[in-house]
């Protein structure tokens, strides 16, 4: 392979590499928010043994919530790897086809449609963690502040 067919190549390898570093600050926003969401947990589940009646209840709706909250991150987070993980197999599949001359453009149209679905479901992931902790939010607010 000469370096004038080496080039395009590498052209066409740097919007996927971009969609990685993108897909890594959602991935660093949303690693965030999970910590989040665990040390919340820990802060109230010893707080469960000490309360009782309308608190403990509020407790309880919160834990069940961070709990919600920590299943939707972490599923978010798995499909934020996944679809860096389809990124980087599109960049090999790019030099491979190139360098052993293989017909792979539909393995690569398939892998980035993957990537895209994945981020998709990332992102929703994400906005659902939001809408949870925003109506987490909801419980802790005093009734007459809610209005």
């Amino acid at each position: 392979m000469s370096l004038d067919e080496l080039i395009p190549i590498l052209n066409l390898a740097v919007g996927p590499v971009i969609l990685i570093s993108g897909v890594g600050l959602i991935l660093l926003s949303m690693t965030n928010r999970f910590g989040r969401v665990i040390d919340r947990s820990r802060q109230l589940a010893p707080l469960l043994k000490s309360t009782t009646g309308d608190e403990r209840q509020i407790i309880v709706e919160q834990l069940r919530i961070l709990w919600s909250r920590a299943w939707i991150v972490r599923a978010g987070i798995a499909m934020g790897v996944l679809s860096v993980l389809l990124t980087a197999v599109i960049v090999i599949s790019l030099f491979a086809g190139a360098l052993f001359k293989l017909p792979i453009v539909y393995a690569i149209i398939a892998c980035f449609a993957l990537c895209l679905t994945s981020i998709v479901g990332c992102l929703i992931c994400f906005l659902v963690d939001v809408n949870l902790s925003l109506h987490a939010l909801w419980h802790q607010i005093p009734e007459e502040a809610r209005k």
